[in-house]
């Protein structure tokens, strides 16, 4: 049942909410909860006379009242509680808190946080957010849609807990990540909270810490693979096309072979994309250009390493392959200058390892036939480092250490200016610190990580740490995406968006190593990388033939601020 409906006044022009729900049931919905906000004429109108205390008060005092209760809390878990309590509680009111806290509250609502949230889910659940559909469950999906009480549904984050940040397989404990991910999209995209809905598709797990644990709430079997698999993701996304066709879908923290297989064979059936492939991609792909104006370079002059090619590694890999051909460089060209590295070492064309979507980045045997290498057969990370003598080096492996100290020193000696990309979340995951790169490249070295690190000085000089997030892309993505009425998310929407993200670093922020704009810069940064995609979309045929300047005026228009609308009885 919809709680309530946006609406604008015929005669005043004046937009508020038509609501169905009274007394205490109003109360307990977050997204219409005003709580001493809520005005006399209001509480006369809606029962809600004698449920609050007498004193109206507005949006600012609440803020300063949930500002003082966060900061009493002893740690970081019980700061997510909070804010995820806030959030069940007062959907406006968290917003507002976290949109004017950004900096400091986006590493407890998302990364490093909500890994140990995930991590302890059905410990410390509250309430429910959210949808979980289940394989007991999936042949009703249409009425477990259609009880979606949201006036409109226009962006879906959905996971099956796989694998969550680099934390493994944790169920529907992942359902964290989708709750995140949409505070994200709100509160640095803009996105009206009304019309997000975080997924959870909880397949099973195969984590026995989890199977044998009696407060586990998830589904308690192994998980679904093969066919039985593809044929609920199939019920899923169809089901999401008939109640939500307008919906744009973001694919989060699937395993690897199947993220690709999704990904590949929905983009052009539904309005969707994978963060973790092409929203990691290009973030890092912003990075990198803003580097190479600090170095005064080309990408065909740099020796790209890229450690760890899952679903990051690859994305990451496609980008710079696509700019490496952008500057004129062939097939082959492009893959002499990167090297990839998993499991098995660098990856080789003759490699029976080797997976499909590694491919493109795969060394011909003889490119590296005289390597000197430690061990006969096989060619390690060390190897790789000695031989091809990166200038760029860059982690997605959850590793913590695996840049030591001497990799980064030998990296350091090819180029006046190393680029290292340590990406890994949370942070005790990170391949390497920015003091340690800082100590290696005396200082050097340009940094960028996946998880946010405190500032670091190297001989009295302070040396920029750019927080390489998705939180940068994914957001104006989405938005750019549904403003423009695409009718597909493509790579050439993510080249813009990081042409349009790097664009926006300053020479000032330049000079002091800085390869992202600031945090606090973030609702500016989603409305630029909205714009780029949605000229893309409408240049290639794919959105809306709007000019610009009107383009401008809808995505302005589309960016919420947390604000207490006025309400009338439905």
């Amino acid at each position: 049942m919809k709680t309530f409906s946006i609406k604008i006044d015929a005669l005043t022009g004046e937009e508020y909410y038509e609501v169905y729900l009274r007394g205490q049931q109003l109360l307990n919905d977050a997204l219409l909860n005003k709580a001493s906000a809520f005005t006399l004429e209001e509480r006369m109108a809606l029962d809600l006379e004698g449920l609050l205390r007498s004193g109206v008060g507005d949006l600012e005092t609440q803020v300063q009242r949930s500002l003082q209760n966060y900061r009493r809390k002893p740690d970081d878990l019980e700061r997510y509680i909070f804010l995820m309590g806030l959030l069940d509680r007062s959907e406006p009111l968290f917003y507002k808190v976290l949109c004017e806290n950004l900096e400091e509250m986006v590493p407890i609502v998302y990364t490093p946080t909500v890994g140990q949230a995930c991590l302890q889910a059905s410990h410390i659940t509250r309430r429910y957010r959210g949808i979980f559909i289940s394989p007991d469950n999936i042949n009703r999906i249409d009425q477990i849609f259609q009880s979606v009480h949201l006036p409109q549904v226009y962006l879906i984050v959905v996971t099956d807990g796989e694998r969550i940040l680099g934390l493994g397989d944790l169920g529907s404990d992942g359902m964290g990540i989708p709750v995140g991910k949409v505070a994200l999209y709100v509160a640095a995209g803009g996105l009206h909270p009304a019309c997000c809905l975080p997924i959870s598709l909880d397949v099973g797990t195969n984590n026995e810490r989890l199977l044998k644990d009696p407060l586990y709430l998830g589904y308690k079997h192994p998980r679904l693979e093969g066919k039985p698999y593809e044929d609920f993701i199939e019920k899923f996304v169809l089901g999401v096309k008939r109640n939500f066709p307008d919906a744009l879908l973001q694919w989060e923290d699937f395993a690897k072979h199947k993220a690709f297989k999704n990904l590949e064979r929905y983009r052009n059936r539904l309005l969707s994309f994978n963060d973790d492939i092409q929203g990691t991609g290009s973030i890092s792909l912003a990075a990198l250009m803003t580097a190479m104006r600090i170095k005064k370079s080309s990408f065909k002059e740099q020796r790209f390493v890229i450690v760890g090619m899952g679903q990051a590694g690859t994305g990451i890999g496609s980008c710079i392959r696509t700019m490496l051909k952008e500057e004129g460089l062939t097939d082959a060209e492009a893959r002499s200058r990167i090297f990839a590295v998993d499991m098995q070492g660098l990856l080789v064309e003759d490699d029976p390892e080797l997976e499909r979507p590694q491919w493109p980045f795969a060394q011909p045997r003889e490119a590296v036939a005289e390597w000197k290498l430690e061990t006969a057969g096989k060619i390690s990370f060390q190897d790789v480092v000695a031989n091809a003598k990166p200038t760029v080096l860059i982690g997605v492996t959850a590793k913590r250490g695996l840049f030591s100290e001497k990799i980064l020193a030998e990296v350091a000696q090819n180029t006046e200016r190393p680029v290292v990309l340590a990406l890994s979340n949370p942070t005790f995951k990170s391949e390497c610190t920015p003091e340690e790169v800082a100590r290696a490249t005396k200082g050097k070295g340009l940094i960028a990580t996946g998880s946010p690190f405190a500032p670091v000085e190297w001989e009295g000089s302070p040396i920029a740490v750019s927080q390489c997030n998705n939180m940068y892309i994914f957001p104006g993505m989405g938005l750019g995406a549904l403003c423009a009425k695409a009718l597909k998310v493509t790579d050439e929407m993510f080249l813009a968006a990081s042409k349009a993200l790097s664009g926006m670093v300053t020479h000032e922020q330049e000079a002091h190593g800085m390869l992202l704009p600031e945090m606090k810069d973030i609702r500016e940064v989603s409305f630029t990388v909205a714009m780029a995609v949605a000229k893309e979309a409408r240049d290639s045929g794919l959105g809306r033939l709007l000019e610009d300047k009107d383009l401008e005026k809808v995505i302005r228009k589309a960016q919420w601020e947390p604000i207490f609308n006025p309400y009338r009885p439905g």
